[in-house]
C-alpha cells in the first residue's frame, strides 16, 4: 500500500530538549507528539520533550535488554534517562550538539563528543549526534503512525534564525542520514510568532490591533536570537507579517547560565575542579537553574557533586544554593539594568567551557540594545518609534524555556521600561517549551493557504568577494535581502572566464544589515560578515575542453528547503551548470579567486624568464651556476624575498612547479626546487587557489629525494613541507608522520629496524617538521613528543620549538579537538622546567605555547601551572606578549605567529582561523 501523505510536522531540534508537533492538513488542530523515551533500564515513557541528550555506555555497563525501545535497541540512550546517566558519569554525555554546529574552530563534521572524554570512550560528530536525536524523533512518529513514515510527510524543521549557511548545511546533512527527505527549514523566532497566530486564532486582527512592531527574544538552551515582525494593519484582513530583521549569531544562553551558576558554586567549594567533576557540577546547576527559577521555586536548592577517587563513598560535596543568590546572579549577570546606550562589552576571550566559545559579553540587554540600534531604520520604516537612535517595539514575545523563569520575565520589563520611559507589553504565551514545534506545524499548514504567514524572504543579503580594479576586496550581490524560497535569479553581468578543470573559489559574505543593494550590485566588502568560502570544479564530459576558458555567470537560488545555492553556469544554450559548495570543515576552498590578480613587479617578466633557464622544457645553455645563483638572481630582480607579497609567491610558485619533472637535472636543482616550492608557498594556505596547489605538491611525496646521498637536499626536503603542512590535510600529516617514526623513533634494541632503501637525513628538519603536524590526533602527538623530548635529551642540543607546537594549546590551523590531553601537556612543562631557559633553545616559548589560556577546562592547565611558567618568563624577561597569553589568553602577536610557524610570511597574506581549520 502506498504510503499516505496526510501531516504536516514540525520538529523543533533544540540545544536542550526536542520535540515534535503534527497535525492533519486542511485543519488548525495542531497537536504535541509524546515521545517514548528510556526513563530507567529497559523503561519507557512518552513525554512531550525530549532532552537533546546521547549517552554513549562503555562495554557491559547497562544489563542486557536496558536500552530496548518500542522500534528495537540502540547502544546508544537519548532522552531523559541518557541525561540522569550522564549526570553520573559526564564523560559519556554528549550534549549541546546543536551549538557545535555553529562553532568555527572545531572540524563539525568529526567524531568530537563528548568532548574532552577518554580515549576509551566512543566519540561521534556535531552532525551524528544531531542525527541521532533527529532518527529518535522519526522512529517514534512512525510508532505512532506506522502507515505514515515520516519520510513521506511535509516537515518542517527549526534552527536558530542566527545560523549562517555552513550551520544550516551541516543541519540539512544530519537530517538527511537521520531519514528525513521532505522537509524545510523554518527559522525558531518565526516559529514562535506562528504559534502566536495558532493561539490567537480569529483573534488575530485584534489581538494585533494598535501593534507595528513586534519584537521576538528567543533564548534557548544555546542561543540567543533577536527577531523584528512588521504588523501592517488592514481592514477587514487579517494584518500582513514582515519579518524586517534577525540577529547575527551569540552563542549565550542557558547552557551560558549554568557554567556561570557553576563557577559560584566552585568557588564556593574552595578547589579548581576536573574536567569530569565540572562537567558533572554543571549539569547539577542546570537542575538548581530550573528549580530555583520555577514559578514555584523553593527557598534553596542542594546542589551535589558525586565523591571521586577516595571520596567516593560518602564522599559527595554539596553547595546550598538560596533561591535569591542564584536570581541575583543569573539576573545580574544576563539581564542587568543597562543603560540606553550600552552596547555589548568588546573581549578577546569569552566563556570556552566544555569546548564551545560562548559571547564574550554574557549580559543579554546589551546585545539587544545593539540589535535595536542597528536595525533602527527598519524600525522607523515600520512606523516604530525612534528615540535617540533605540527604536521601541510595541510588544515583545518571548521564546525560550529560560523565560519560564518569572524573575527574569521581571527583570526584562523592567529593562525596557527603564530605557523607553513606559512600559513595553508582553504578548501572552501557554507554553514556552513546546511553542516552536507547534509553530512549525502551523507553518506548513500556512503553507498550504490556512492562518496567517509571515512574509520577508531571506532575512540576509549574501555576496561573492571579488577584487576591484586596483586589488581592493569587492563584493558582488548575489542574494538581495527579501529574496523568497524557491526562486532562482540569474546575474547577466558581470562574467567570469575560468578553466575547464582548475578549481574555483570565492569568498562569501553577508549581512543582516538595513541594506537593500540589488542583485549585482558591488560593494565595499568592509562591515560584511564573512562565510567560509564557496568552490568548484569546472569538469566537462566533452573531449577536449580540458584547459580550455569558458566564460561563465553565476546563478542563486533560495532553495525550497530553505538554504542558498549557488551555480556556475555557461553562457550558451541549454546552459551547463556547476554548483558552488561549501567548504563545510572551515577549509579553504582552494580554488581560483575570480578576480584580476594583484599586480605584479614590473620586472616580474624578467624574473619568470630566469626560473625558465634553470627549469624550462629544454635544457638551455646555461652556466652551472645559474641554478646555484639563481635565489640571489631573483632578489636582485624583484626584491628581497621576505618583502615578496603573496601574489608574488604564489605567481613565482606557479612558474617552479610548472618545472617539476626538470628538479632531478642535477643535486642543485632538486634543492633549490624545494626551497622555492616551500618558500613560494608558505604557509600552505590563505591565499586563492592554495588548497589546489598544495594538493598538486602534495602528488610528488611518493616520489621522494632523488639525490639521497645530498644531506642539504634532504633538510629542504623536509622544510619543504613543513613550511605548507598548514595546507595539508590530515591523511597528509598522517603520512608524514609514518614515514618519519623509523627514523626518529628511539631504538628499543642496539639495531634499530630501518626501511630498505637508502638511509634518510636531515634528522633536525625531521624533528622540525614533526612539529608543524597539527593535524595528528592527540595520541600520535603523545608519540611524537616523547621522540623528540629522548633526542634532545640525548643529544644536549637542539631546539624545543616543537615540543611547543606540539602541546599548544591553540593550534594555528589544527582542529582543537587533536590537542594533547592537560595532563600529558603538565608532564611536558614540568620536564621544560628542568632546563635553563636562558641556554636551551626554544623552551621558554614552547612552556608559553603549552601554557597559553584558552578558557576551555579540558584544554588548560592549573591556574598554579600557569603562574610558574608566568614566573620562570619573567626570570628570564620573555616578552609580555608571552606572559598575556599565559596568564589571560587571547590571540598571538603577529611577532609570535611568524616564530610559531618558524618562518615569515608573504607580505599582505591575512590568515583567520576558518582558512585553515
Amino acid at each position: 500500500m502506498a504510503a499516505r501523505k496526510d501531516f504536516v510536522v514540525g520538529i523543533d531540534l533544540g540545544t536542550t530538549h526536542s520535540a515534535i508537533a503534527w497535525s492533519p492538513k486542511g485543519r488548525e488542530a495542531v497537536e504535541i507528539l509524546p515521545v517514548p523515551q528510556l526513563v530507567g533500564p529497559g523503561e519507557v515513557s512518552a513525554l512531550p520533550l525530549l532532552p537533546s541528550a546521547i549517552y554513549l555506555p562503555g562495554p557491559g555497563e547497562l544489563p542486557e535488554g536496558a536500552t530496548r525501545l518500542p522500534w528495537g535497541e540502540r547502544p546508544w540512550v537519548v532522552g531523559e534517562w541518557a541525561r540522569r546517566l550522564g549526570a553520573r558519569i559526564p564523560s559519556r554525555l554528549v550534549f549541546s550538539a546543536k551549538s557545535w554546529l555553529s562553532h568555527p574552530g572545531a572540524d563539525r563534521t568529526a567524531a568530537i563528543l563528548p568532548w574532552g572524554a577518554p580515549d576509551e570512550v566512543e566519540r561521534i560528530s556535531p552532525v551524528e549526534a544531531s542525527a541521532r536525536i533527529l532518527s529518535h524523533l522519526r522512529a517514534a512518529w512512525e510508532e505512532a503512525h506506522p502507515d505514515r513514515p515520516l519520510s513521506q510527510q511535509e516537515v518542517v524543521l527549526t534552527i536558530p534564525a542566527s545560523f549562517d549557511e555552513v550551520a544550516r548545511e551541516l543541519t540539512v546533512q544530519a537530517a538527511r542520514q537521520a531519514g528525513l527527505e521532505k522537509f524545510r527549514l523554518l527559522e525558531e523566532p518565526q516559529a514562535a510568532f506562528h504559534d502566536y497566530l495558532l493561539q490567537a486564532g480569529d483573534e488575530v486582527a485584534r489581538r494585533l490591533d494598535g501593534l507595528r512592531l513586534v519584537l521576538v527574544l528567543d533564548v534557548g538552551g544555546g542561543t540567543t536570537d533577536f527577531t523584528l515582525i512588521r504588523v501592517e494593519q488592514r481592514e477587514g484582513e487579517p494584518p500582513r507579517l514582515e519579518r524586517v530583521a534577525v540577529g547575527d549569531h551569540i552563542l549565550l544562553g542557558g547552557d551560558n547560565m549554568d557554567v556561570t551558576l557553576a563557577r559560584h558554586v566552585e568557588q564556593r567549594l574552595g578547589e579548581k575542579l576536573s574536567h569530569s567533576d565540572w562537567a558533572a557540577l554543571v549539569h547539577s546547576c542546570r537542575i538548581a537553574k530550573e528549580t530555583l527559577l520555577s514559578g514555584k521555586a523553593p527557598e534553596s536548592y542542594r546542589v551535589a557533586l558525586p565523591g571521586t577517587g577516595r571520596r567516593m563513598v560518602g564522599g559527595a560535596r554539596t553547595v546550598e544554593l538560596a533561591r535569591d543568590e542564584a536570581n541575583a546572579i543569573l539576573l545580574d549577570g544576563f539581564l542587568p539594568r543597562t543603560r540606553p546606550d550600552e552596547s555589548p562589552a568588546r573581549r578577546k576571550l569569552g566563556l570556552t567551557e566544555l569546548g564551545l566559545p560562548y559571547a564574550a559579553d554574557p549580559a543579554i540587554s546589551r546585545h539587544l540594545n545593539a540589535f535595536l540600534r542597528r536595525h533602527a531604520q527598519a524600525a522607523a520604516e515600520a512606523g516604530a518609534e525612534v528615540i535617540d537612535g533605540l527604536p521601541r517595539p510595541d510588544a515583545v514575545l518571548l521564546n525560550g524555556g529560560v523565560f519560564n523563569a518569572p524573575e527574569l520575565r521581571r527583570r526584562l520589563v523592567e529593562l525596557l521600561e527603564g530605557w523607553y520611559g513606559k512600559p513595553v507589553p508582553l504578548l501572552a504565551h501557554l507554553s514556552l517549551d513546546l511553542a516552536v514545534a507547534r509553530g512549525a506545524a502551523y507553518y506548513g499548514l500556512v503553507r498550504h493557504g490556512l492562518g496567517v504567514r509571515i512574509e520577508g524572504g531571506s532575512a540576509r543579503s549574501y555576496y561573492l568577494g571579488i577584487e576591484g580594479e586596483k586589488g581592493e576586496r569587492r563584493a558582488l550581490c548575489v542574494v538581495p535581502r527579501g529574496m523568497e524560497e524557491g526562486t532562482t535569479r540569474r546575474l547577466e553581468r558581470p562574467t567570469f572566464r575560468l578553466l575547464v578543470g582548475q578549481p574555483v573559489r570565492f569568498p562569501l559574505y553577508s549581512s543582516t544589515r538595513d541594506r537593500f543593494d540589488p542583485l549585482g550590485e558591488v560593494v565595499e566588502a568592509e562591515g560584511l560578515d564573512e562565510l567560509p568560502p564557496l568552490h568548484a570544479v569546472l569538469e566537462s564530459e566533452r573531449g577536449g575542453e580540458k584547459g580550455r576558458t569558458l566564460p561563465v555567470r553565476i546563478s542563486s537560488s533560495l532553495t525550497e528547503i530553505g538554504t542558498l545555492e549557488l551555480h556556475l553556469e555557461t553562457l550558451d544554450e541549454p546552459p551547463r551548470r556547476w554548483r558552488l559548495e561549501f567548504s563545510l570543515r572551515g577549509q579553504t576552498g582552494g580554488g581560483t579567486e575570480v578576480a584580476p590578480i594583484q599586480e605584479l613587479p614590473p620586472r616580474f617578466a624578467e624574473a619568470r624568464t630566469l626560473v625558465e633557464r634553470c627549469y624550462g622544457s629544454r635544457a638551455q645553455d646555461v652556466d652551472p651556476r645559474e641554478i646555484k645563483q639563481l635565489w640571489r638572481n631573483l632578489e636582485k630582480t624583484i626584491g628581497p624575498r621576505d618583502a615578496w607579497t603573496s601574489a608574488v609567491n604564489r605567481e613565482l610558485w606557479g612558474v617552479v612547479f610548472s618545472g617539476a619533472k626538470r628538479r632531478r637535472r642535477t643535486p642543485d636543482h632538486e634543492r633549490v626546487f624545494f626551497q622555492l616550492a616551500g618558500f613560494c608557498l608558505r604557509p600552505g594556505y590563505g591565499a586563492p587557489l592554495d588548497e589546489w596547489r598544495v594538493e598538486q605538491l602534495w602528488k610528488l611525496f611518493d616520489q621522494g629525494v632523488q639525490y639521497v646521498t645530498e644531506k642539504a637536499n634532504w633538510s629542504e626536503w623536509w622544510i619543504l613541507w613543513r613550511r605548507v603542512a598548514g595546507g595539508l590535510p590530515a591523511a597528509a600529516h598522517r603520512r608524514l608522520f609514518e614515514w618519519m617514526a623509523p627514523w626518529l623513533e628511539p631504538p628499543k634494541g642496539r639495531f634499530p629496524s630501518r626501511p630498505k632503501g637508502p638511509k634518510a637525513e636531515g634528522f633536525e628538519e625531521m624533528v622540525r617538521l614533526l612539529g608543524a603536524l597539527e593535524r595528528l590526533s592527540g595520541e600520535e602527538k603523545v608519540r611524537a613528543g616523547s621522540w623528540v623530548f629522548a633526542r634532545l635529551e640525548k643529544e644536549g642540543k637542539g631546539s624545543y620549538w616543537p615540543i611547543g607546537r606540539l602541546g599548544a594549546r591553540q593550534p594555528l590551523y589544527g582542529s582543537v579537538h587533536d590537542v594533547v590531553s592537560a595532563e600529558v601537556a603538565a608532564e611536558w612543562l614540568e620536564r621544560l622546567f628542568e632546563l635553563d631557559w636562558n641556554r636551551a633553545e626554544g623552551a621558554a616559548f614552547a612552556a608559553a605555547r603549552i601554557a597559553t589560556r584558552t578558557g576551555d577546562r579540558n584544554r588548560d592547565l592549573s591556574d598554579e601551572l600557569r603562574e610558574r611558567v608566568a614566573e620562570r618568563l619573567r626570570a628570564v624577561r620573555a616578552p609580555e606578549s608571552w606572559l598575556r597569553l599565559v596568564l589571560e589568553g587571547g590571540e598571538l602577536s603577529e611577532q609570535d605567529r611568524v616564530r610559531v610557524f618558524g618562518d615569515t610570511l608573504p607580505v599582505g597574506l591575512r590568515l583567520d582561523r576558518a582558512d585553515a581549520n
